[in-house]
């Protein structure tokens, strides 16, 4: 019985190392046919040239770059640090009025940390400040802006498509985001998210600030906390941080965005001054804090609870604490110190942030 197969057959065309013209030669099964005149031997005239395609990696740089994610990251990153450097020394008095340090008057307070420390007492902790609030206003304010614009998105996709469903035999679930708010969920994740993230600097600035005496560096606060608490003393009130986290940055947030765009609606105008920008960011500010300011007392007296040998175990019995010691007021205690602080930061903030995306972002920028 004869075996038959299909047989491919090559044309290869190669050039010979003394001849302009191409030579040519076949393959048919394992043989290789040559034409007599092709001389495959070495020889010291033949030239072989080799291209090798690199990808073009400053390109591709430059394109990661200009990304809009990218721009919003690294805008956020700028804005923060700028904001903290110009009011470290107000961030400080109230870090010290919350947790019961000192005066309860804010002038007689800054009066106390310069005769105690020097005028650099005001900067306390403001080196571990600047660490914490770079990664922290970055993956705020890009998680706000990417979230709420997944949400926006999902939102326009199933209006125009329908809602998932799920059907349980007769029954039919659907699934609708048409009732939630894109801004208020967007900051709501950008809370947690930035403070999953960088909780244990949120730790170390408070302890150098609270007490300098006891944690005079960062290496030496690190070492400290990590002996007394192992991990989980680098995060020591992320409970309370994340219950206070959330109505302050939902707040915040939705305030901002809800006030810019009612207000150029109300002047038929795309965009706000930075002027605006900084009394709208003043604004919101003032109101997030407002609401959530028991929560900040709550949770300061617990992250820094242990320094005063009194620690409450969480912050229900923190703010009876507080109350039983100080009254309803005491809820309240610190609070002029911290819209001293908290006004001015988030409106400059916010002024920053646009600003820098103007620069970063100038050839999509949009409202």
């Amino acid at each position: 019985m004869r075996h038959t197969s299909t047989t491919n057959l090559f044309i290869v065309s190669m050039a010979a190392e003394s001849q302009s013209q191409k030579k040519t030669y076949c393959v048919v099964g394992d043989i290789m046919i040559i034409p007599k005149d092709f001389d495959l031997s070495p020889t010291k005239d033949r030239q072989i040239n080799l291209q090798l395609n690199f990808p073009d990696v400053g390109r591709v740089f430059n394109d990661f770059i200009r990304t809009q994610e990218v721009g919003e990251f690294f805008s956020g990153a700028l804005a923060g640090a700028m904001t903290k450097a110009i009011l470290a020394p107000l961030e400080t008095i109230r870090t010290r009025m919350v947790v019961g340090v000192g005066s309860r008057n804010i002038g007689t307070s800054f009066i106390q940390v310069i005769e105690q420390q020097g005028w650099q007492g005001l900067w306390a902790g403001n080196t571990i400040n600047m660490l914490r609030i770079i990664p922290t206003q970055a993956i705020e304010l890009g998680t706000f802006e990417c979230v709420k614009r997944a949400m926006t998105s999902a939102q326009e996709k199933w209006t125009d498509t329908g809602s998932p469903k799920l059907q349980i035999g007769n029954a039919s679930l659907s699934f609708s985001l048409s009732w939630l708010s894109p801004v208020a969920v967007a900051g709501a994740a950008a809370g947690v998210v930035s403070t999953l993230a960088c909780h244990p600097l949120e730790v170390l600035k408070d302890r150098l600030t609270v007490s300098p005496e006891v944690y005079p560096s960062i290496r030496i606060a690190v070492h400290k906390i990590y002996k007394d608490g192992g991990i989980a003393g680098l995060y020591a009130g992320l409970g309370p941080t994340l219950i206070g986290m959330l109505p302050y940055s939902t707040c915040y947030y939705f305030m901002y965005e809800t006030i810019k765009k009612s207000y150029c609606r109300a002047q038929k105008k795309e965009s706000l001054s930075r002027a605006e920008m900084l009394l709208v960011g003043a604004f919101s500010g003032l109101t997030a804090s407002t609401i959530s300011y028991p929560l900040e007392v709550a949770r300061k007296r617990l992250m820094v609870g242990a320094l005063q040998g009194k620690c409450p175990p969480h912050m229900v019995a923190a703010l009876s604490e507080v109350i039983r010691e100080e009254g309803l007021l005491g809820l309240y205690r610190g609070w002029g110190a911290s819209c001293l602080k908290v006004m001015p930061s988030s409106g400059i903030t916010w002024t920053l942030y646009e600003a820098w995306k103007d620069i970063l972002l100038a050839d999509r920028r949009h409202v």
